[in-house]
């Protein structure tokens, strides 16, 4: 090989170092992986089934009375699936054990009213301990619609409050033509090992939510905010988005990403909108944060574990397992626990998965 070649090849290989994951291999999207992580699965069933209510968007903690406490999401049957947008409130309730039964204990965050940032929906709870605090990140709008979704940030001494209300969003939109000028939404957090506050955040631009070229509005990515202090502010990370699918074509994206730290890697649940289908889950991992292997299965359609009824027609997102969110025990991941429509009232509930 002559020397041009050898410069040129190099040089091309240490490009493709630094490339994102949607560009450096093609060959996960005809030959789907199934992850270790899916493979330790083992369906347990549904859970918080409200005969009145809708159920989304559950996060469990464990406590120190030894119960295990999920926030979720929940709206008025009355209101349909689509009630989420724009009638939505975080509840709280406990059990002795991960699979339950769980009892209700309260509505910790309801929408405030007209002149508030979280005026008409609360909703994308997501719980963690942080330096002696309970934060519950969440998603607010004032509108009832999608260009108002922002992320804020509620905190307790205790899982059984009270929660101080923040006053204005925790993080908002990028610049007017920015990849993610239309909302922040969908927070996952964690703390960093070097001790910084680390959250990831769905967005998507509103050329291409208002203006679609494909059944699905827009294209949903993943950024990343960084601050010093668990109550920000957050600076948005320079080379977001973070997941980006958009280069791979057919609109693929994904949402729902939950992150967490163990064994020395960054891990990654999220919902897959097109990259192996849309009733999967997908895993990713990271050695640190930012740059992410091409994804796996981290969850097949929920008809692989379970059998259940034919769909009704008011259902249309029946049979996938949604808003992935994991319980750790003395440091590691127990129970996966996701959303899920269906169940006794027809509705939508918890679906919970043992790690075994």
């Amino acid at each position: 090989m002559n020397r041009r070649k050898f410069i040129i090849g190099n040089s091309l290989a240490l490009i493709g170092l630094c490339l994102p994951f949607s560009l450096r291999s093609n060959s996960f999207k005809s030959d789907p992986k199934i992850s270790d992580f899916e493979k330790k699965l083992k369906p347990v069933g549904r859970a918080l089934e409200f005969e009145d209510y809708y159920v989304w968007c559950n996060s469990p903690i464990e406590g120190p009375d030894g119960k295990i406490h999920v926030f979720f999401s929940r709206w008025k049957k009355s209101k349909s699936m689509s009630g989420w947008i724009n009638g939505s409130e975080i509840a709280h309730a406990t059990a002795d054990s991960p699979e339950g039964p769980y009892t209700y204990v309260s509505t910790v965050l309801a929408p405030r009213g007209e002149g508030f940032w979280d005026a008409t929906t609360c909703h994308n709870p997501s719980i963690h301990f942080v330096d002696g605090k309970y934060a519950l990140f969440f998603m607010g709008n004032s509108n009832g619609k999608m260009n108002t979704k922002r992320i804020g940030l509620a905190t307790s001494d205790s899982l059984y409050g009270p929660w101080k209300r923040p006053d204005e969003p925790l993080l908002l939109p990028g610049d007017e033509g920015s990849w993610d000028d239309l909302l922040t939404t969908n927070p996952s957090f964690l703390k960093h090992p070097n001790g910084e506050y680390w959250l990831y955040y769905k967005s998507l631009d509103t050329e291409n939510y208002v203006h679609p070229k494909f059944p699905v509005k827009g294209n949903r990515k993943y950024g990343l905010a960084v601050a010093k202090s668990l109550y920000g502010p957050y600076k948005k990370y320079k080379g977001n988005p973070v997941v980006d699918f958009s280069k791979l074509g057919d609109n693929k994206q994904c949402e729902d990403a939950f992150v967490w730290y163990e064994d020395k890697k960054f891990k990654m649940l999220a919902r897959d909108l097109g990259v192996f289908g849309q009733d999967n889950g997908l895993y990713m991992d990271s050695d640190d944060g930012i740059h992410w292997s091409d994804p796996s299965i981290s969850y097949q359609p929920l008809n692989k574990y379970i059998n259940q009824p034919e769909a009704p027609k008011h259902l249309n997102r029946y049979g996938r397992s949604e808003r992935p969110q994991l319980l750790f025990q003395n440091g590691k991941a127990t129970y996966l626990f996701t959303a899920s429509q269906g169940g006794k009232f027809e509705t939508a509930s918890s679906f919970i998965f043992k790690i075994m």
